[in-house]
């Protein structure tokens, strides 16, 4: 918490509470402002933090939902099914896309900004979207893959014997039981598309901004720590929130009494 406390204080502070001195309790060390907050809407020639906000819940849902929609999909097939293309199986697959998360950023910035590029989607919304959803997708299948391999096989069986296909097995009765699954990879996949900095920075100009890149910006030859303290606090909440509703999917208990 010392982190969230040193943030908190410093972002009602003015410039001359932060050279005085470590203070840490209003009104009986420092005088408190709101300049710090003021300042994240324009106030006093601050920046606009309202729209990169905007920026990055658009783009980060939005990638967020599909990875986990297609990673689902993939990870139920490589879960249930056997694959062979001559010595390729799924183990190597699986390891495939976790391999996606080994490369380093910086070997995939150029071709994503050429074929952004070609596509005429740099700096735009959709673009980061598309490449998100790349940088995603592996952290949702290499998740519900071992989720799926912990739900019991018997679960399909006993849908398909009383009549379901297995898409409908799949839809009906094997995703319900991994909703908790579902809920950390989407988590997993909402905290890695909402502090990346590197890609939103390389990929993005002047129409696009994402949180992460303005609160960096805050950052000059005077850096004003009443706003970069309040701009982080901003930039967290969203993910502590996410954290406190989901927090009672996490456990795997909900698979008890599932077979019949």
């Amino acid at each position: 918490m010392a982190p969230f406390l040193w943030a908190l204080t410093t972002s009602f502070k003015t410039a001359n509470g932060i050279t005085g001195g470590p203070t840490y309790l209003p009104w009986l060390q420092y005088e408190p402002s709101l300049h710090g907050w003021q300042s994240l809407f324009g106030a006093g020639g601050g920046i606009d933090i309202v729209h990169p906000y905007i920026d990055s819940l658009i783009v980060t849902t939005s990638a967020s939902f599909i990875s986990i929609v297609l990673g689902t999909l993939a990870a139920y097939g490589l879960s249930r099914f056997t694959y062979r293309a001559g010595f390729v199986k799924n183990e190597d697959l699986i390891f495939f896309f976790i391999s996606q998360r080994i490369m380093p950023p910086i070997v995939l910035a150029i071709p994503f900004f050429l074929m952004l590029q070609w596509l005429g989607l740099l700096d735009s919304k959709l673009g980061l979207i598309l490449v998100y959803v790349a940088l995603l997708l592996p952290i949702a299948v290499w998740i519900m893959v071992d989720f799926f391999n912990n739900v019991p096989r018997q679960i399909d069986e006993m849908a398909m014997l009383d009549g379901c296909t297995p898409i409908e097995a799949f839809f009906r009765v094997v995703l319900p039981n991994s909703l908790p699954g579902i809920i950390v990879a989407g988590m997993f996949c909402l905290i890695f598309g909402w502090n990346d900095f590197f890609f939103a920075f390389t990929l993005t100009f002047t129409n696009t901004q994402l949180l992460p890149v303005a609160v960096v910006a805050l950052n000059s030859s005077v850096t004003p720590w009443w706003s970069l303290s309040a701009s982080a606090l901003i930039s967290v909440a969203p993910l502590l929130l996410v954290a406190f509703v989901v927090e009672r999917f996490l456990s795997r208990g909900n698979l008890a009494g599932a077979i019949r």
